[in-house]
């Protein structure tokens, strides 16, 4: 749980979660428009997302498809509202 709670630690990646919540699923240069960074540091934080676990990874030929992992997202939703005990 930790490396999730990590890689949420980023503000570039919690955006690039919520454009994958909101867009069902995108390539890494969709996701690289939205921000003014390059697109090798989308790669990396991809990547971290990927490792914790809250980003789903797919080839489509020579693309790379990112999506959210929900099941692993709400697991760490619940995990934060156990801790605050909120039910």
């Amino acid at each position: 749980m930790g490396c999730q709670f990590k890689a949420l630690g980023d503000d570039s990646r919690r955006k690039i979660l919520e454009i994958l919540g909101n867009k069902g699923s995108s390539s890494s240069g969709d996701i690289a428009k939205n921000f003014s960074i390059s697109q090798p540091t989308i790669s990396n934080h991809l990547r971290i997302l990927k490792e914790a676990g809250l980003v789903k990874e797919k080839k489509v030929k020579q693309s790379r498809i990112y999506s959210l992992n929900k099941d692993k997202v709400i697991n760490v939703i619940e995990t934060l509202k156990g801790i605050v005990n909120i039910n």
